[in-house]
């Protein structure tokens, strides 16, 4: 660290981090544990203040993608809880900051999202945030609306020192933000990930550009410690960077290979703690004497930096963070049963007040469904009584409908033409029914906010994606079935080994080449390999087009004010039990929906035009009902003269499903 007095004169960093607490930080978090630079208890969040003698003792409480959570939802705590823990804070050191590391709004829940994050702003201000890094979902609805309405309306101070004019190449937002505290001056530099311009829409960013984060930081942090007041004179520099480690271990912050790696090793030493976010995960080290600090997202946690500086020296002697899990137990069915804070009374009617606000701006309608478009069933029990429960596994409606729904989106917004998309069925929490669709109701479907994202993927790294709907051994269910949009299909044989299951796949008819590179969407959660698809991971060209599921659902039905559910099914299950004695028999299977749906009845197989056989289809569920079965026949047929081993037979049933297959020997 620079001693700040003589700036011509660098000494080295003084900070009392013992070897122990220094080890701690290399500990990943796991199950909301708290990992800590720091010796001090943590169910007792806070520092003492030491103001009036030699050293002063400073809290630095940060928190990361907080994305308009300001209600209570599973583990996320809702601003209420959250602001509780900051005013405790202060209330025991004055001398007490409260800074973030962007993304507060953006991919907000519906009831933050249905007013344009006006509530969180109002949340935020209330309790007391100080400053932010800009994140990429500032940006969402262009630079425009950052400055002329988000900013206004926010009492912390917006920092990007990496976002430039584009004509002037003068700075566009402020690079720092500095406070006064008992004679000590922290300054805060904030910078957003260099990925910006493919995060957002071009069109709204057409008048900024997006430097490097570390290469800003480290020209604001040298400005601030050149001596001169005339440009900002900081005593301590703290840098918020919308950036952060794609893993929870000091090796993942630390690789040179990536964006945040890169600016950990490259950050100036008169950056005193590094405060990221972006990536979402929690994380606490102490990287060459320097605090490297994520508080991973949605109010989950919060970080407390207790800082002491010596007045006389002009240095730091100490610096410890201490993550916090703001839920501290949880019980067997993944319930809330106590939290670190209690709702803080000033912050309760804003969120009560928004949430009314957007339970009657849910009930407007937004378009008519034709028909149920549900998520699949499967028998199970509830409260100890038989019951047709959700099955992620079997072929849904909904999941189909919501994959053409972002292919539609992604392709509306016209930034790439997208080919192909797919829908996790556990981001799928709520049906639509028949009849009126209201905007509450397209929010329960999709209640996660998560982002749609684009990337470019092999046929063969797609056709990985599909086999790995069975999911790994060990996962807590067996088969997660994927909803795709309209124009793909596949085959697939379900008595095949693992990794070898998926026959043939199909788009607008024709075969996929699984050597050509193909443009896919899906949200982000499952871009990003959530659910064991972890083949995503492999794509390139990754870009968030920082529009939310739902609103790509309203959109929909703005644009079109009526859906229909698609009762054809888009996978077939095709088993080649025998070919001899010049016959050959066929199971199908997936060929019928599990809830409401029509059902096939029959099953038809031909060649060149020409009916071989019809068969009954068995409506029953499987066992076990927990894949995609549902809907079974077993086709008999002789061969028809000219059929070869790669002769396609054509599958078509009354309710529209239309698959091909071929023997493979004959």
């Amino acid at each position: 660290m620079r001693n700040r007095s003589h700036p011509d004169q660098t000494i080295p960093r003084h900070r009392r981090l013992v070897a122990a607490a220094a080890a701690a930080t290399s500990l990943a978090l796991a199950l909301g544990g708290v990992a800590s630079a720091s010796a001090a208890p943590a169910d007792e969040p806070g520092s003492k203040g030491n103001a009036h003698g030699r050293t002063v003792d400073i809290n630095l409480v940060t928190v990361n993608d907080f994305h308009g959570r300001i209600e209570q939802s599973g583990t996320a705590a809702g601003i209420a809880r959250l602001s509780t823990a900051v005013k405790q804070l202060r209330a025991e050191n004055p001398n007490t900051l409260f800074a973030a590391a962007g993304d507060m709004v953006g991919a907000s829940t519906f009831t933050s999202f249905i007013q344009e994050d006006v509530p969180t702003i109002e949340a935020l201000n209330a309790a007391g945030l100080d400053v932010s890094s800009v994140g990429n979902h500032e940006f969402d609805k262009g630079f425009a609306d950052l400055t002329d309405r988000i900013m206004p309306l926010a009492d912390w101070e917006y920092l990007g020192a990496n976002v430039y004019d584009k004509e002037t190449g003068d700075p566009a937002l402020p690079e720092y933000w500095i406070a006064k505290m008992d004679g000590v001056r922290i300054g805060f530099v904030g910078a957003v990930t260099d990925e910006l311009p493919s995060l957002v829409a071009p069109t709204g960013i057409e008048d900024i550009t997006v430097g490097s984060p570390v290469d800003a930081a480290n020209r604001v942090a040298d400005q601030l410690s050149d001596g001169r007041s005339s440009n900002g004179e900081a005593d301590i520099v703290i840098m918020l960077v919308h950036e952060g480690a794609a893993g929870t271990s000091i090796e993942s912050a630390t690789d040179p290979a990536s964006r945040f790696g890169h600016i950990v090793l490259n950050a100036n030493d008169n950056i005193d703690a590094i405060v990221s976010g972006h990536t979402h995960l929690p994380y606490n080290h102490v990287i060459d004497g320097r605090p490297v600090i994520s508080s991973g997202q949605y109010g989950e946690r919060f970080s407390n930096m207790e800082i002491t500086y010596d007045r006389r020296s002009k240095t730091i002697t100490s610096m410890e963070n201490t993550l916090y899990t703001m839920a501290t137990a949880v019980n067997s069915s993944g319930v809330v049963t106590a939290w670190l804070t209690e709702p803080d009374p000033e912050i309760v009617p804003i969120v009560t007040e928004a949430t009314e606000v957007a339970n009657e701006l849910g009930s407007v309608v937004i378009g008519q469904a034709s028909g149920a478009l549900n998520r699949a069933q499967r028998p199970g029990v509830v409260n100890g009584v038989p019951a047709l429960v959700e099955n992620r596994g079997g072929e849904s409606t909904l999941g189909n409908f919501v994959a053409d729904v972002q292919l539609w989106a992604l392709n509306e917004d016209g930034t790439r033409s997208v080919d192909i998309t797919f829908m996790n069925p556990g981001g799928l929490r709520a049906d639509i029914n028949a009849g009126e669709t209201t905007y509450r109701e397209a929010a329960d479907v999709q209640s996660f906010a998560n982002t749609l994202v684009t990337l470019d993927m092999t046929g063969a790294e797609i056709k990985a994606v599909l086999e790995e709907q069975w999911q790994p051994a060990g996962a807590s269910r067996p088969f997660l079935k994927l909803g795709v949009n309209e124009a793909f299909s596949y085959t697939y044989d379900p008595t095949a080994a693992q990794g070898s299951r998926i026959v043939d796949i199909f788009l607008d008819g024709a075969p996929l080449d699984l050597g050509a590179t193909y443009s896919v969407g899906a949200n982000s959660f499952l871009a990003s390999g959530g659910d064991n698809f972890v083949s995503f991971r492999l794509g390139e060209n990754k870009a968030d087009s920082g529009k939310i599921d739902l609103e790509a659902m309203v959109d929909y039905f703005t644009v079109f004010g009526s859906a229909a559910p698609d009762y054809s099914q888009r996978a077939v299950g095709v088993d080649v039990v025998s070919v001899a004695g010049g016959q050959a028999t066929v199971k199908l299977s997936s060929l019928d929906f599990s809830t409401t749906e029509p059902k096939a009845g029959t099953v038809t197989v031909s060649f060149d035009g020409a009916t071989l056989a019809t068969a009954t289809v068995d409506p029953s569920f499987p066992d076990p009902a927990t894949y995609d079965e549902i809907g079974r026949a077993t086709v008999t047929f002789t061969l028809p003269a000219g059929a070869t081993a790669d002769s396609e037979f054509v599958i078509t049933t009354p309710t529209g499903t239309e698959s091909t297959f071929t023997l493979g020997a004959l």
